[in-house]
């Protein structure tokens, strides 16, 4: 049987690919997502605020007694409550580099396009293998458009690909009036691959406190239907790369994310519960799986239930959606 798959240009003995998570923040972590069977890891995001204030510190040391600097620092975390600083994360591709046979994947959170460009071109000097650029941006200001924020998706996509030769991948939020002409458009400008979807962690409000709370839930399985519409929907129809992530946990929802289209699938939530050698079990949940319904390979059963097999998609959805209310309605009347 053949698992080999490509995801940005890169070839991947399996599609199964440890997502950005803090279980690659050291030289240790990474070997055991190897060791466990990931085809490639995603290093967990750098964070241009980290970037921004280890500069504006070194700034600080030649510019001292700046009257407004100490106010301009204070918005940014302090570096101690980072474990890696920018710096320790080139050395920790570095050497990922040299201790592993698997690609090596930046990954970049950012938000201006300075800011991808600037550190994305030390990235891809550092040895990574391609760089994903974690877009996380929630248009806050009411001001703001949905072609103003689309433009800043595009402005970043611009950045990076005039500063690097290495491939580039989106990781993107599904909220947008439009999802599907985005990804054309991002595809358009020179993507290399989409990674569908991010997940936006929204805070909580504590009652007794009268504070805001962080949360953060790891995702799970009954997630992963968005994405699974979105990949069905573009597989076929947009050159980049198809990546799949969020509510894989187990060798299921990999099989699915094949069917629609999926080139890789991403995993962090099932690793961070169950460990790397999860991984294993995915990759041997997928082979048990295509070997009972007789796919030979990947490449065999990818997109084989994509929108691509149908005439017309928005019909067809319509189609969906009212017969999955009827069916609802049947079990109750």
């Amino acid at each position: 049987m053949n698992l080999t798959t490509q995801y940005l240009g890169l070839e991947l003995q399996h599609p199964v690919i440890a997502s950005a998570s803090p279980l690659s923040r050291d030289l240790d972590g990474i070997r055991r997502l190897e060791d466990h069977g990931a085809a490639a890891i995603v290093l967990f995001s750098i964070f241009e605020e980290q970037v921004l204030q280890e500069d504006a510190a070194r700034t600080h040391l030649l510019e001292a007694g700046g009257d407004s600097f100490g106010e301009a620092l204070s918005y940014f975390p302090q570096l101690g409550s980072y474990h890696v600083g920018p710096d320790q994360y080139l050395d920790l591709i570095r050497r990922s580099r040299e201790a592993t046979a698997i690609p090596i994947i930046g990954s970049l959170n950012a938000t201006s396009p300075e800011g991808w460009s600037g550190y994305a071109t030390q990235i891809e000097q550092a040895g990574a293998n391609a760089l994903e650029l974690n877009i996380y941006y929630l248009p806050a200001n009411l001001e703001e458009t949905s072609a103003d924020v689309e433009a800043r998706y595009l402005s970043a996509l611009h950045a990076v690909k005039h500063a690097v030769k290495i491939p580039v991948a989106v990781k993107l939020g599904p909220y947008f009036s439009a999802f599907g002409n985005m990804a054309r458009r991002l595809d358009e400008a020179g993507v290399d691959g989409l990674v569908l979807f991010n997940r936006f962690y929204q805070p909580d409000f504590d009652l007794d406190q009268l504070t805001v709370a962080p949360t953060l839930e790891l995702s799970r399985a009954n997630e992963i239907r968005l994405g699974l519409f979105w990949i069905a929907l573009l597989h076929g129809r947009v050159r980049a790369s198809l990546a799949a992530t969020t509510g894989v946990t187990s060798g299921q929802e990999v099989a699915k994310y094949l069917l629609a289209g999926a080139d890789a699938v991403m995993t962090a939530s099932a690793l961070l519960r169950q460990g790397p050698e999860h991984l294993r079990s995915l990759v041997d949940g997928l082979s048990d799986w295509m070997t009972q319904k007789g796919y030979a390979s990947v490449e065999q059963a990818r997109g084989t239930m994509s929108h691509r097999n149908v005439a017309d998609p928005t019909t067809f959805e319509r189609a969906n959606y009212i017969r999955i209310l009827e069916n609802y309605k049947s079990r109750w009347g």
